[in-house]
């Protein structure tokens, strides 16, 4: 760029900042110094300071002090503030190499020696004093790490440099350290601690990098992004910037990359008071995320007696620290910097604001009434950080040379002034009900996957053990009966071979003579008598077979009987699962129901907020409230909010499901839900597609409430407004649907609704026949009788679009014959009202004339029925000119009009 413009320090983009490193974060306590004394100035004095005061014990040389804090509203803090001193550079050699230095150090008491002549000094005191050769680490300790220890315990913190152009505020903050590591600055050193000190499992550090430049904010990383807007919480009276952009850190080389690349889009210039002065004021926002550790531990020993659901339900606790890095533009005197042209300007500009920041410290400091924030966006941005809650921490940088005693004086004086601005430390947490919601759906998930697979091993088991015992009692019966086939077969076998002997012996016997058969008879007698008994005890050794069979199989059917028992038993234990299945899946759905009722009792008290101005929130909803509406920028779109953020966190599944709760209640609110989503029409696609037009027909066949007709018909009318959803309507019975819930409706607001819905079905071509043939004309005419204006106007819209689309498809000859809403005895009416009071139904029963008029075959009624009058009233005093003209180009097109006029003597 040209010279004396700003110009863009080197650097290289990044694109990837996201690393890896993962750290285990630790629990800090939190302390404060209850009695911080304020700091004055004498001259050629030595002014008493008090005791320092801080959030926490720090390290030897910190700015910290002790004490324990126990307020949660807020605990008192002061601006601490370092000076520090840069050695002569080579040109402050030379031309001062007779000159004493015009300030003298002395870090042992706090205190600085400022020479105003040869003999005389004054002498200030601050928390800290830093000799030229103090290194970066030193100056990180006592300046900037007691801030970042208190933003990793949950609180805001700011750290600033402040001092005239050249004095090594950037060398401060901003050195990166790539040469040499000892000279890495606040930032980077902060940065390391912070991820240090974190779980990147749990914690969350977000960073963004801004410079303020002309008055116009500008993102660092993001150079295009070059008009952020600055937005403040009217209740909370927070600073936030929705425009900027917001980086995740993972790791230390991220974030140097960043720093890089932020550093090169930041503006600087060459001066002759500095070679590289920075014309713009950057701030780096670090964004800590913690959760705190124990604190569900905390929760329980409150409430002994807590259910295991109820601790399953307690939220995670989440710290949220914001640190804050200045690197402001350093003041200069044009007649010394040089300065022209454009960068004149900028000297100009940064200045001013420098300045404006001056003004708010030195009323902050005298406990001024008002305060000038709004001078400046400087002011504005560091709004929290002096007379807020954050914890601040000033370091000033000063020069030795004499030539520039001037500069240092309002240096120092800036400094004395900003250490009695008093802080007021504020703890910022909440509760994370998001990773509540994951972490009961994934227990969830679990327990009905352990249930599925024990009930799977379950029924195997059983199917196991019966087929078990199927097997043993038909092995056990196909033994049996081989058994007793095989005694069978034995016995009959050695029955027969007993007969065949005794037939051989018998014909022997025959054989022999008489005498030795006489002889030997009582022989064979004997013999016959021992056969016979032989027979009987085979008889009774089968029969004790038999009986010992019958007890196996006695045995058998015994251990069957006990096996059907076990099985009884395994089948009732499947039943106890499924009921406790049952009873786990009512928890659950009542859960849910309670999750949505909170978030419409949320609702209801945003709105009762709106109207009725700030006020105390009731304690049930504080933190429901605090954890949906984190940063409302815009109070006056609440209800609109709620309904986005329900939709996002419920989901459109479970909102329709809801539709179909036995809770009357239950059916209202979500009813009323839907409702407002389809009103827009970016959501009215997902509705269809999940099935709530659906859902929402049923509801009007299936309810008897009014209020659920209502907000059911309005919903219904929002959605009819496009094509595809009005043939989808049709094709489900939504005509005879709303037809019935206008029959039935007593209250006028349901007429209207339904009105609005066949109105909007009316103005579809393809649904005419459809919709005259299912009642939707009658059902039009049917609400007539209700005379409200409202319900009234949204006839005349069904009418005048009804009788357009029907103009319209006569001309294109797709249709002859009378007008459907002539044949259903809608044109009494319709004259009868072509002069209402009311402009809105004048006017559509205006158009709806026209539009029956334009086709010849409705001429003749409608001369009968008076409409012949009306047209000419209406071409004549319409007071709107396109309908008058098109009532004066019917009157004129059609032949039967002109005859009757003609006739009638009138002349037209």
């Amino acid at each position: 760029m040209a010279s004396g413009g700003g110009n863009y320090r080197s650097g290289t983009h990044k694109n990837s900042l996201k690393g890896t490193t993962t750290t285990t974060a630790t629990d800090r306590p939190l302390s404060v110094n209850t009695n911080p004394s304020k700091p004055t100035l004498k001259n050629k004095s030595l002014s008493s300071v008090g005791a320092s005061s801080g959030l926490r014990k720090s390290s030897p040389g910190s700015l910290g002090g002790g004490g324990t804090a126990k307020d949660d509203a807020g605990v008192p803090g002061r601006v601490r503030v370092a000076v520090r001193l840069r050695p002569r550079n080579a040109e402050e050699s030379v031309a001062d190499a007779d000159f004493a230095d015009c300030v003298e150090l002395q870090p042992e008491f706090k205190r600085l020696k400022l020479r105003k002549n040869n003999w005389d000094t004054d002498m200030y005191e601050f928390d800290e004093v830093l000799t030229e050769f103090a290194s970066q680490k030193r100056v990180y300790e006592v300046v900037a790490k007691p801030v970042v220890e208190s933003v990793l315990d949950g609180y805001n913190g700011t750290v600033m440099a402040y001092g005239q152009t050249g004095t090594g505020k950037t060398y401060t903050l901003g050195r990166l350290g790539e040469e040499d590591t000892a000279d890495r600055g606040i930032i980077v050193r902060a940065m390391e601690d912070i991820l240090a000190d974190v779980s990147l499992e749990t914690d969350s550090v977000s960073v963004s990098y801004l410079q303020l430049y002309m008055e116009s904010l500008q993102d660092l990383i993001d150079p295009t992004n070059d008009n952020i807007s600055i937005v403040e919480d009217p209740r909370s009276r927070d600073v936030s910037l929705p425009g900027a952009t917001l980086f995740e850190i993972r790791d230390q080389q991220s974030f140097l990359e960043l720093l890089r690349l932020g550093e090169a889009h930041r503006y600087a210039a060459n001066t002759r008071s500095n070679t590289e002065s920075s014309r713009s004021h950057a701030l780096l926002m670090v964004h800590v995320k913690r959760s705190v550790k124990g604190s569900d531990l905390a929760h329980s020993s409150q409430n002994g007696n807590t259910t295991n659901m109820a601790k399953s339900l307690r939220p995670t606790l989440v710290r949220k620290g914001k640190l804050v890095v200045v690197d402001l533009a350093g003041s200069e005197r044009i007649d010394k910097s040089g300065s022209e042209g454009h960068t004149l300007e900028e000297a100009k500009s940064i200045n001013l604001s420098l300045s404006a920041l001056g003004k708010c410290i030195n009323a902050l400091a005298e406990n001024s009434a008002h305060v000038p924030i709004r001078d400046s966006k400087l002011t504005r941005l560091l709004r929290d950080s002096f007379g807020g809650t954050a914890r601040t921490s000033l370091v000033i940088t000063i020069g030795p040379s004499p030539r520039h005693r001037g500069e240092t004086a309002s240096t120092i004086m800036f400094g004395q002034r900003a250490m009695k601005v008093e802080n007021m430390l504020k703890l910022k947490e909440e509760f994370d009900y998001k990773s509540l919601a994951r972490k009961l759906d994934i227990q969830l998930d679990q327990l009905i996957m352990e249930h599925e697979r024990k009930q799977k091993a379950l029924e195997d088991e059983i199917e196991r053990i019966t087929t078990d015992a199927r097997n043993q009692i038909s092995e056990a019966e196909r033994n049996y009966a081989n058994a007793m086939e095989k005694e069978r077969l034995k016995y009959q076998k050695e029955y027969m071979e007993s007969i065949k002997k005794l037939e051989e012996k018998w014909m022997m016997n025959q054989q022999k003579n008489s005498e030795r058969k006489i002889a030997s008879s009582a022989e064979e007698v004997a013999e016959l008598k021992r056969l016979l008994n032989k027979e009987i005890s085979l008889r009774k050794i089968a029969e004790e077979e038999v009986h010992s069979l019958k007890s196996q199989i006695a045995q058998l059917k015994i251990s069957e009987a006990y096996l059907v028992s076990e099985v009884l038993k395994l089948r009732k234990m499947l039943e106890d699962e499924a009921y406790r299945k049952e009873k786990l899946e009512g928890e659950i759905s009542t859960l849910q129901t309670q999750l949505l009722q909170l978030s419409f009792e949320a609702d209801e008290t945003r709105r009762r907020l709106d109207l009725d101005g700030p006020g105390i929130v009731p304690g049930s909803l504080e933190s429901l409230i605090s954890q949906a509406r984190p940063q409302v920028n815009d109070l006056g779109n609440g209800e609109k909010d709620s309904i986005a953020n329900l939709f996002e966190q419920v989901g459109l599944q479970k909102i329709l499901s809801l539709l179909e709760a036995e809770d009357a209640d239950v059916r209202i609110h979500a009813v009323k839900v839907v409702a407002n989503l389809a009103a827009e029409e970016s959501n009215q696609q997902k509705i269809v597609e999940a099935g709530g037009l659906t859902s929402l027909l049923a509801l009007l066949g299936s309810s008897e409430d009014e209020t659920i007709h209502r907000v059911a018909a309005g919903a219904i009318a929002n959605l009819a407004m496009n094509e595809t959803n009005q043939e989808l309507i049709m094709s489900e019975g939504g005509i005879s649907l709303l037809s019935m819930t206008a029959a039935n409706a007593e209250d006028p607001q349901t007429c209207r609704m339904v009105a609005g819905a066949i109105a909007n079905l009316c103005g579809n071509d393809k649904l005419q026949n459809k919709l005259r043939g299912e009642g939707g004309i009658k059902a039009l005419l049917g609400m007539v009788k209700c005379g409200h204006p409202d319900v009234l106007a949204q006839v005349a819209r069904g009418i005048a679009n009804f009788a357009k689309c029907e103009s319209r498809a006569s001309t294109q000859g797709n249709k002859t014959g009378r007008s459907l809403l002539i044949e259903d005895g809608a044109l009494p009416w319709i004259v009868q009202n072509a002069n209402n009071d009311a402009s809105p139904i004048r006017r559509h029963i205006e158009l709806a004339l026209c539009h029956l008029a334009q086709h010849e075959v409705n001429a003749k009624d409608m001369i009968t029925g008076g409409a012949l009058w009306e047209l000419v009233s209406i071409s004549r005093d319409c007071s709107r000119e396109d309908i008058r003209n098109l009532a004066h180009r019917t009157l004129t097109s059609s032949p039967t009009f002109l005859a009757e006029l003609r006739r009638l003597r009138i002349d037209y």
